[in-house]
């Protein structure tokens, strides 16, 4: 089988320094026909001077800076079966790949196809879980997707279902293409994961967490150095409204968003003399720019949501409390940190 590993890069020369042998040693190592290639988004440092000097087997697609959605024409354009989708931040254990597409090769029957699967993330010391296995909750009528809920350390070494993933995903190729990727309604970043996994579910499909297959993030490398913590916040809001717009539909999510939103925005205005005038009304701003994005994205494309009874499922089956439950029915193992592996040139 065709594996294909992407590594997306912005202005990461010193992280592809760091990550990208393992990438390199990964595929190598699967037993699978494997490929890298970094897609670069419009680098201006030494990124593509690296790539030719120390990394000759490892191709380079030349994008447009538009994030995740960057992705999109590269893997419609590729031969192959699978795509590992990586951040540059990324490095991946030497046997990675193999358990990572596995369930995106079998059949189950009676059961819903696997269209992306989502290995174990710890963050670079090792020790500490990154994430991967993602539950979806509320807070304050505002949808939140979280790896850390209450009680995930009894998860982290189950496989099961998973709401989401970003750092580091594989994807079935023809399902990628066919869901249309990743949306840029949500550019320049933050919840376009979200929206992609929750449109494979509306489509049918089921999305996998392989704790076997074991990555090290280091965790907003990129997007955090360029935004800053407000400016991640600040979309990370503007684009939760977005996904709720555009997705839900159930009677009880819409009244969720209506009464948390409302309270969101007097709890700003309470708090406002008392605040700096830079975060001043977060909320207020976010919304403004939100419904302007709207707008301007139906009167191109007008959406109309997807089946409510396949969204409720959705909120049903990846709430912390069912993800629990399942988890404690199944008697988990004892949780031992994979030891971190350091990249090797």
């Amino acid at each position: 089988m065709r594996v294909h590993l992407l590594v997306l890069n912005h202005n990461g020369r010193e992280l592809l320094a760091e990550c990208l042998p393992s990438v390199v040693r990964a595929a190598r190592t699967s037993r699978h026909e494997c490929d890298v290639t970094v897609i670069d988004n419009d680098s201006t440092d030494d990124s593509l001077e690296l790539l030719a000097r120390s990394f000759s087997s490892v191709m380079v697609s030349r994008q447009r800076n538009r994030g995740l959605v960057s992705f999109n024409r590269v893997v419609a354009n590729l031969p192959g079966d699978v795509a590992i989708l990586l951040n540059n931040d990324l490095r991946l254990r030497e046997d990675a790949v193999d358990p990572l597409v596995a369930p995106l090769t079998r059949t189950r029957r009676n059961s819903p196809a696997c269209f992306m699967t989502a290995p174990l993330c710890w963050r670079f010391d090792g020790k500490t879980y990154d994430g991967q296995k993602t539950a979806v909750r509320w807070r304050f009528g505002l949808v939140e997707a979280t790896s850390l809920y209450e009680g995930h350390e009894r998860a982290i070494h189950r496989a099961g279902s998973t709401a989401s993933a970003g750092a580091a995903i594989a994807v079935d190729r023809a399902k990628f293409v066919e869901l249309g990727g990743f949306d840029p309604l949500y550019l320049p970043g933050r919840l376009e994961d979200l929206d992609f996994a929750y449109r494979g579910f509306q489509a049918g499909y089921h999305a996998r967490y392989v704790p076997e297959s074991v990555a090290y993030h280091l965790g907003a490398a990129s997007f955090g150095s360029v935004y800053g913590e407000g400016g991640c916040d600040h979309l990370a809001l503007r684009n939760t409204l977005l996904f709720q717009w555009k997705n839900l539909r159930a009677p009880e999510h819409r009244l969720r968003l209506l009464t948390g939103l409302t309270l969101r925005l007097l709890r700003d205005a309470w708090r406002a003399p008392r605040r700096a005038k830079a975060s001043r009304f977060a909320t207020w701003q976010a919304l403004r720019e939100a419904k302007r994005i709207w707008r301007a994205r139906n009167e191109a494309v007008p959406i109309s949501g997807g089946d409510i009874p396949r969204e409720r499922e959705f909120f049903r089956r990846h709430h912390p409390r069912t993800i629990d439950r399942v988890t404690v029915e199944r008697r988990p193992d004892a949780l031992v940190p994979a030891p971190l592996e350091r990249a090797a040139a």
